[in-house]
Order: structure tokens, then sequence, then C-alpha cells
């Protein structure tokens, strides 16, 4: 055993001067894989084996027991990727017959849920800042045209680019606009598709402010875009971007915000409303049904916290006694808070 043991020291010195002499690795990558190979050389002593008998099925065991501790999975691709390598150079030496690490591949990572505001921030947030009285008109028009962003960012639940591509009305070349009588706004999304978005009662009254003060921002009046930037051009995504970061702030919202963080608010807070999520595919114009379904892992975290904060054996601390009865009449849910208005649940 000493004398294997002395041999997979060899072996392992042999390639972490390899990478270092002729691949020319960075230090730091170096030190990962050097970390990598002494695990993995931890693990074949613990099953009594030489790293040149190790096998497809023994890797396979190891990233399992890595998984199950708790090793996310691109730590688990690093390691993966170090003993690869390794045993790739193995192959080249002529030291092994089988590659045991081709073909192994590290669990996939799981897609981070979309982050949206909590409905009572998302309110403050389109409520916004005092309006900056005493100001230029130049800036006070810009003041209206952010809270006009949000509402719609946050009422029809559109994507910066789908909003800002608005014109102020339809044309064979618009790829956009709003009906202010039929309160719908036509968009084109993804894929050249349109589709119908309600726009509720106060998007459409910060839009008509808007509007009204839309030409002091103008250089040209027969400029089509709706909303436009302070020197009369077309509103571009990284100022409305600012803007929004700037208008969160001021609100007190106490997280970064940015357009599609409206977007995914907008979804997660009428599937809780409602429940629809065939509904909520077609307001936000996803063409497949497994788009919108992350939304509904979002209302089981919603689901979660009202589960916790309202079911009498969430709450029971470990040793406490369950037969006593909980009250027969417990609360009733806080309904989510709306506003007065005309737009969908939200």
């Amino acid at each position: 055993m000493a004398e294997t043991a002395d041999d997979d020291a060899a072996l392992i010195a042999g390639y972490l001067a390899h990478i270092r002499v002729e691949r020319r690795l960075a230090a730091r990558t170096q030190a990962l894989y050097a970390e990598h190979l002494q695990d993995l050389w931890r693990r074949a002593q613990a099953q009594g084996l030489a790293l040149t008998a190790v096998r497809p099925a023994d890797v396979r065991r190891w990233v399992a027991q890595l998984h199950a501790a708790g090793r996310q999975p691109r730590g688990i691709a690093l390691a993966l990727s170090a003993w690869r390598g390794f045993y790739a150079w193995l192959g080249r030496c002529g030291r092994i017959d089988q590659h045991p690490v081709h073909g192994v591949r590290a669990p996939k990572a799981g897609k981070p849920l979309p982050k949206a505001l909590p409905v009572e921030e998302a309110l403050r947030l389109a409520d916004g800042p005092a309006r900056p009285d005493g100001e230029a008109p130049h800036a006070q028009a810009q003041w209206v045209r952010d809270r006009a962003l949000v509402e719609l960012l946050y009422g029809g639940g559109l994507r910066i680019g789908e909003l800002l591509g608005l014109d102020v009305q339809p044309s064979p070349t618009a790829r956009g606009w709003i009906d202010t009588a039929a309160g719908e706004a036509h968009v084109l999304g993804k894929g050249g598709k349109w589709r119908l978005v309600p726009v509720g009662a106060p998007a459409l009254a910060a839009l008509a402010d808007w509007l009204r003060v839309r030409p002091l921002l103008l250089r040209t009046p027969q400029a089509p875009a709706l909303f436009v930037g302070a020197r009369g051009q077309r509103l571009t995504p990284q100022v409305a971007r600012r803007r929004l970061a700037h208008w969160a702030a001021a609100a007190g919202v106490p997280v970064h915000v940015h357009p599609h963080m409206l977007r995914h608010s907008f979804a997660s807070h009428v599937l809780q409303s409602s429940g629809d999520l065939r509904g909520v595919q077609e307001l936000l114009g996803h063409a497949s049904i497994a788009s919108t379904q992350v939304y509904t892992r979002l209302d089981f975290q919603h689901l979660s916290r009202v589960y916790e904060q309202a079911h009498p054996r969430a709450h029971r601390r470990a040793g406490e006694r369950s037969d006593a009865r909980p009250d027969p009449s417990p609360p009733a849910p806080t309904p989510l808070p709306v506003r007065d208005s005309g737009n969908p649940p939200v």
C-alpha cells in the first residue's frame, strides 16, 4: 500500500508540474487542481484503490457523495474538470486504458427564481417619490415620464424593449402603441408576435399626464416615440434603467429595482390573485407555458409564507404537545392590497 501511495503521489506531482510548466495555468487554477486531486486521492485510498485503478462507477459514486454533502453543482463541475484533466494526462502517458471520468457530468444547477417585489413595495414604487415642485419644467416633465414608465412596466408586465418601442400613434412601421380609449396596448413582442395588453386606470392617468408634458422634451413635433429622453430622442433602455433605479431609491424601496423585476412582479402578483397560469402566459407573451411556470414557484413561496403565518401546526415548537385544540375560527388570510383601479388584479 505504501508503494501504491508513493506511485499516486508521484502521478499527482507529475500532473501538477505539467499544468505549471507546459500548460502554464494560473497559480490560482493550479492550487484548485491540487486541492481537487488531493480529494480524489483521499477517496481512492478510502476504497483501497490506486488512482490508476479508479473506474467510472467510483467517480459517479463520489460525485453523488459530493452532491449529498451540499457541494454546489459549480463546485462539483470544477472538481470533475480537475479529475478529467488528470486522467486525460495519464492516458497520454500510457498509464491507464480507460478514462474513468469520461461521460460523468456534474448535477445541473437549478435556474434561479426571478426576483419580484413584495406587493406593498411594488405599490410604493408605483406611487413614487414626491413630485419635484419648484424645479424647471424640463425636470418636472422627466418626473412625469418616469411615473408613466413605472406604471406601464408594473401594470402591464411589458419588457423594457417593448415599452420603449411604442409610438404615440399606430402606423405601418410602429412596433406598438397604446389605444387609450380602449385601455389596451398593442405590443410587438419576441418572435414578431403581436399581443394585446390591458392598461389599467392608474397607468392610463399617468400616461395622459405624460402626453400633456411630452412636447417639453421634443426637438421635432413629429417625433413618433412615445417615450423620449432629455434630448427628444427615443428613450434608451440604459437611461430607463438608471431612471428607474433612481425613482425606486427616492420612493424608499430598499432593493435595487430594474425593469425586468417589475415584469416579474406583475406576473407573480397576477398569479397570486387569480391563479390563472394561461392568462399570465398570454399577458406576458410567452410562446411556451414552460416559461410562465417559473412563477408558480414564486407563488408557492408566497403560499408557504401564508401557511407559516396562519396554520396552527406551523408554529408548534419542538417538544410542544399537540393535544391542545386550535382555535376553530382562525383569522382569515389578509388579502393582497390593491389600488382602486381598472388594472388587472395585481
